[in-house]
């Protein structure tokens, strides 16, 4: 039997944070979510103990990322866990207000699974993460390397 997905949040902005948690509520996604608001903290958490990432072997993790964090870039978070042997498989959803097509580019090409540019518009983007709160309800995340 599968573990249960834990979804990790890595957002700066309080309010969106919040906005993101209530709209996959609503959505029906019941998963846990482990809020950070800096990069530091969320991978400390991701990379564990020992740094290796070998903490959350067998877990089934899905990453939230927001590219502009406090104290470092999301670009530099998605290259270290795609870069890692245990977390490498974790899908990564990229959700950040930059809409650059370069910055895009490189995202995908670093691993990022999807890349979401935040509406503006507060009824936008509370519906698009309604939307991917049922895209999580159907999509299969496969655990950390055992």
């Amino acid at each position: 039997m599968s573990k249960p997905v834990t979804i990790i949040m890595i957002e700066d902005d309080e309010g969106h944070a919040r906005l993101i948690e209530r709209n996959i509520r609503r959505s029906g996604v019941n998963n846990e979510i482990i809020p950070f608001t800096n990069g530091t903290d969320a991978l400390n958490y991701l990379f564990g103990k020992d740094a290796s990432g070998h903490d959350h072997k067998g877990e089934a993790l899905l990453i939230l990322l927001d590219l502009n964090l406090p104290d470092m870039t999301g670009i530099d978070i998605l290259r270290r866990v795609k870069e890692n042997s245990d977390l490498k498989c974790a899908p990564v959803v990229v959700l950040t207000t930059t809409d650059d097509a370069q910055e895009i580019k490189r995202c995908y090409e670093l691993g990022c699974n999807v890349y979401i540019t935040k509406p503006v518009n507060y009824g936008s983007f509370a519906n698009a993460i309604r939307q991917l709160g049922l895209f999580f309800s159907v999509i299969q995340v496969p655990p950390a390397a055992i």
